[in-house]
C-alpha cells in the first residue's frame, strides 16, 4: 500500500512524504502507482520550477519512497501546488480504495 502523509507547519501544509508500492497491479502495470508518482514528483518539480521557496528533497532509488519539505515560509504558489497535489490524491483513493493508497496529515514537530 501506499501512504502519504501530508506535513503540517502552523496549520498549513509544508511538505509531504510517499512510502511504499500500491500493490495494484504487477509492475510495471500499476496505474495506482505510477498516477501517485506522477502527481508527487511533478508537485515537487513544479514547487522547484515556479517558485522560490527552499525545500528538502529525499527520495530512494527503488522509487518506493519520497519526501518534499519546505524549509521556510511558505509561499501561495506552494500552497497551492500542495492543495492541487491532495485533491489530486484524494480523487484517486476514492476511485481505488484505501487498500492501495491512504493519506493522513501529521503535525510537524517544530524545536527551537
Amino acid at each position: 500500500m501506499l501512504t502519504v502523509v501530508f506535513i503540517e507547519r502552523n496549520g498549513e501544509k509544508a511538505g509531504f512524504s510517499c512510502e511504499g508500492h500500491a500493490g495494484y497491479a504487477q509492475e510495471g502495470e500499476d496505474i495506482v502507482c505510477s498516477a501517485v508518482s506522477t502527481l508527487t514528483f511533478n508537485t515537487a518539480n513544479s514547487i522547484e520550477a515556479f517558485t522560490d521557496d527552499p525545500l528538502i528533497v529525499e527520495h530512494s532509488e527503488d522509487g518506493g519512497y519520497l519526501s518534499v519539505l519546505l524549509k521556510e515560509t511558505i509561499s501561495d504558489r506552494s500552497k497551492v501546488l500542495l492543495d492541487s497535489l491532495e485533491l489530486g490524491l484524494k480523487m484517486i483513493e476514492e476511485t481505488y480504495g484505501n487498500d492501495y493508497l491512504t493519506i493522513r496529515k501529521q503535525d510537524q514537530i517544530v524545536t527551537a
